[in-house]
């Protein structure tokens, strides 16, 4: 798996980094939505100097312009319902991809440090040969990711995959570069080093659904 940690780098993003962690930010849920949204903007338009490029022409009210448009076809897959900000960033940018939607839920045991991912309501073009861009903002024991991909399989072969996220842990990352294959990206802003008993990534940001849509049953 190919790593892109763009945290290291200085840029805006740290900023929209710094306002989603702190918590008397996350207060304004619209902020913590439209920070998301924007950190999706950064790692997409990033992501796009990967992509295959085809040179073309234009007309113009002038004349003709020599352009190069990219020529992959991509489909966007957020998990639902933590992922639709950041699928929303993406998609100011790549206007003309295709979506899927997929949901995805922790469902513990009694233990609980023990859990399954569960997959119920799952919508998806044909993936044969696209480009697949999947997107979830927390990437914290990396079977969430795991169960998607699975799901996926269904629908077609990409060509290529990429994930995007907002924040991850090392046990996360790691955990993913052994179920996805090797020329897989994985877009990221911030990786933390811890990851509880419970599996939620230290120090993170707390749970990302609730912060961008209200705390759940």
């Amino acid at each position: 798996m190919i790593i892109h940690h763009l945290e290291k780098e200085n840029s805006l993003l740290n900023q929209f980094i710094a306002e989603i962690r702190d918590k008397e930010v996350q207060r304004d849920s619209m902020r913590f939505r439209r920070n998301i949204e924007r950190i999706g903007e950064i790692l997409g338009y990033e992501l796009s100097k990967s992509l295959a490029y085809q040179q073309t022409e234009v007309e113009t009210p002038l004349g003709k312009a020599s352009v190069r448009k990219t020529k992959d076809q991509l489909v966007l897959c957020s998990v639902l319902r933590a992922g639709l900000p950041l699928h929303q960033g993406l998609l100011n940018y790549y206007d003309h991809a295709e979506n899927a939607f997929i949901s995805a839920y922790r469902h513990h045991k009694g233990d609980r440090e023990e859990f399954e991912v569960i997959v119920k309501y799952f919508a998806a073009p044909d993936l044969n040969e696209k480009v697949l861009i999947l997107t979830d903002p927390m990437l914290a024991t990396g079977k969430t990711l795991e169960n998607v991909n699975k799901a996926l399989l269904g629908h077609g072969t990409p060509r290529q995959i990429h994930i995007i996220s907002v924040i991850g842990s090392l046990p996360g990352v790691s955990y993913i570069k052994n179920v996805f294959p090797e020329n897989t990206h994985l877009w990221i802003a911030a990786i933390d080093k811890e990851l509880t008993r419970e599996g939620y990534i230290v120090p993170g940001l707390g749970d990302a659904g609730d912060l961008a849509f209200g705390v759940k049953l």
